[in-house]
């Protein structure tokens, strides 16, 4: 499959894939990426967009606070780094929606750091090779990454000897975990980070988008939001106020509209 943040060490253009692609699958994201790249090519661009229009963009993607994350750290970026992606991780960590992974991916594959991350295709490839049924004797112990994190660190040296970059071997654990799955194997009930997502009809979470696809249309009263969702009040109210708190959304009178 045709990755294009694989064809950038562009720090910027990494790190609006990695946001995408957190809790999204691949071939959700990759048009959806393409779209926003073309529109925001630059850190500066996005930073200058109002929010309305990267949460259009973003729709669909779900889990639409990333995509005010990140156009907070753009804004970040500019006014207090003019622009210039910090090389740390450390530095990296302190961008708004940028947890250990994703400030280590962006100094993988835009600096070709050697750091030491792990995200669910890595995650397969050592639980699978490095404790197998026949090395572990109590099955239902859960593994953290605690035990694997050791192990990543210690491919690392071995790649590099290997004539691997620590982009193209994070890249190649990537795809074969990807690969793995793909191919029946399932470490999700061996994973202490696993946990089984929530059915979406009918949640919160589909609920909020609906509610910020409809603002994004046009401004709204509760009234309306409540009869186009067809869900009781109490539910659009607490919905409204979580948006309204996280700077998503603003009320004007009796009007809710996306912050622009």
């Amino acid at each position: 499959m045709y990755l294009p943040w694989r064809q950038t060490r562009d720090p910027y253009r990494i790190l609006v894939s990695e946001m995408m692609l957190q809790q999204t699958q691949v071939d959700r994201v990759i048009p959806k990426y393409t779209r926003f790249i073309k529109t925001f090519s630059t850190v500066e661009l996005l930073a200058r967009a109002p929010l309305s229009q990267v949460l259009l963009l973003w729709s669909g993607l779900g889990y639409n606070r990333r995509a005010k994350f990140l156009h907070q750290a753009a804004k970040m970026l500019v006014l207090e780094h003019k622009g210039v992606f910090p090389k740390t991780v450390a530095e990296l960590e302190k961008l708004p929606g940028v947890g250990p992974y994703t400030a280590r991916a962006v100094a993988a594959f835009a600096y070709n750091r050697p750091v030491v991350c792990i995200e669910t295709n890595i995650r397969t490839v050592f639980t699978h090779f490095c404790f197998s049924k026949k090395s572990r004797r109590d099955l239902d112990t859960k593994i953290s990454d605690k035990e694997l994190l050791p192990l990543v660190e210690q491919s690392l040296p071995l790649a590099k000897e290997a004539g691997l970059s620590p982009c193209e071997w994070y890249a190649a654990l990537m795809d074969y975990g990807a690969f793995l799955k793909k191919s029946g194997v399932r470490i999700n009930s061996r994973s202490r980070h696993y946990a089984k997502q929530s059915k979406f009809d009918g949640s919160a979470r589909q609920l909020r988008g609906a509610i910020l696809r409809a603002l994004l249309a046009s401004p709204a009263t509760t009234s309306h939001l409540q009869k186009i969702t067809n869900r009781p009040k109490s539910d659009i109210d607490r919905t409204l106020a979580t948006l309204v708190k996280e700077g998503m959304i603003v009320k004007t009178n009796a009007t809710f509209s996306v912050v622009r």
